[in-house]
């Protein structure tokens, strides 16, 4: 079945509001072995909704459009329906019972004139029931393609979407497919290595799908297979998830959702250490993520930003004759802050970064983008230098990535040495 999405509302094409609803719509579908087919988005013009669900309905066996069937005057998606498919607008008793039903369980509503509005809908349509606000949504037969109209309100949309959209849509499509996905998160590498280590995984000819998507600075590598069992998708994926494992190694934070800050807090409640961080360019970064996960006090003891000379001195005991000859940011002073905050915390482990964010600052031999990060353990001690580019903010970000990726690599080592 093709199916394709509609998102309506000026806050959307402005950029003003985030649409979550195409990939909450996409992601249900997809566990139901459906697919999008295409997504069109339009502001608040009722020309301009016509003309996308002339188009849309010309191509697709069915359209789900969510937004601008709220009361006022810029909800324009009933009357460009009723416009598109030759329909007169008719007050729909059904839906104005539900407008008072609402009003009553919601105290904060005042039922006005303008409620009404939303019990005006095309003629000959089909009421989708709303259990959580007053606009109800509607569908309609038109050239053979099956609409369907949802509020925009996410939480609204996706309960409807669930209790009468799919399971419309599931009684009517006679072979489905199984659709089954796997995530590996990845951190170290470019976007062109890594599409050059997993050569040759994705057999779109066969059903299976590969896909790369960089949201700095990590990437999401997304493995799709479509087959017509179970088994046969399971069968595509599970070897091809594994190959790609095997390829990336040590670059693959973890599978699924999982974020590298949740991977590396378990990482530490296994080991039983204790964390310490000494930060100078990263201005407390490493240490809010690290402390913005509950549970995070069983094994971070303190996070000292110490920015200046004379904090490096004060706080983590950083030599004066080493600051003077070596400067803030070099290997020697990134290996006494980690071992000074180990030490003055009394911490397993001691953390530490300096460098040049920017942007000024930078030399001919230590440019912006500059990084030490150093690593004191009880086993030893290890730095090493960084040259990253990019804004201060993408500097200061991806020196927190790669340090506490350290981390992480550090504490899977001695987990699996045991």
């Amino acid at each position: 079945m093709r199916i394709s999405t509609l998102s309506i509302g000026d806050e959307l094409i402005c950029g003003e509001v985030a649409d979550s609803n195409v990939s909450t719509i996409a992601r249900a579908l997809m566990e139901q072995g459906l697919r999008v087919l295409r997504h069109i988005t339009v502001g608040d013009s009722e020309l301009d909704i016509m003309s996308a669900l002339a188009d849309l309905g010309r191509t697709s066996d069915a359209v789900i459009v969510t937004g601008g069937l709220g009361p006022t005057a810029d909800d324009l998606t009933t009357r460009a329906a009723a416009r598109a498919t030759g329909r007169r607008l008719v007050v729909s008793e059904e839906a104005k019972s539900h407008i008072r039903q609402m009003s009553g369980k919601l105290a904060t509503l005042i039922v006005c004139p303008l409620s009404d509005k939303q019990a005006m809908l095309p003629a000959k349509t089909t009421l989708i029931p709303n259990p959580t606000g007053t606009a109800c949504g509607f569908q309609l037969m038109h050239n053979n393609c099956f609409m369907f109209f949802l509020p925009g309100v996410p939480s609204e949309m996706e309960r409807m979407l669930h209790d009468s959209v799919i399971p419309f849509l599931g009684e009517r499509v006679t072979r489905k497919r199984i659709i089954r996905s796997a995530q590996l998160n990845v951190f170290g590498p470019c976007e062109a290595e890594v599409n050059e280590l997993l050569a040759g995984i994705a057999r779109p000819d066969q059903g299976l799908q590969m896909g790369i998507c960089v949201t700095f600075p990590w990437m999401r590598i997304t493995f799709r297979a479509e087959a017509d069992s179970e088994e046969g998708a399971e069968a595509l994926l599970l070897p091809s998830v594994q190959t790609a494992r095997d390829r990336l190694h040590g670059y693959i934070f973890s599978q699924g959702t999982d974020t590298l800050d949740e991977v590396l807090a378990v990482l530490f409640r296994e080991s039983g250490l204790t964390l310490a961080v000494a930060e100078s360019c990263s201005g407390g970064m490493i240490a809010q993520r690290i402390t913005d996960l509950p549970g995070s006090s069983g094994y971070f003891l303190e996070g000292q930003v110490t920015y200046s000379n004379g904090a490096k001195i004060r706080t983590l005991g950083v030599a004066v004759k080493l600051l003077d000859e070596k400067g803030a940011v070099s290997s020697e002073v990134a290996t006494a802050m980690a071992k000074g905050v180990r030490r003055v915390s009394g911490s397993d482990l001691g953390l530490a970064v300096t460098g040049i964010a920017g942007p000024d600052g930078g030399s001919e031999d230590k440019p912006v983008g500059t990084v030490f990060i150093s690593l004191a353990a009880p086993d030893g001690c290890w730095t090493k230098r960084f040259q990253f580019s990019g804004s201060r903010n993408e500097i200061r970000i991806i020196t927190s990535w790669t340090a506490l990726d350290w981390l992480r690599r550090y504490l899977w080592q001695r987990a699996a040495a045991r």
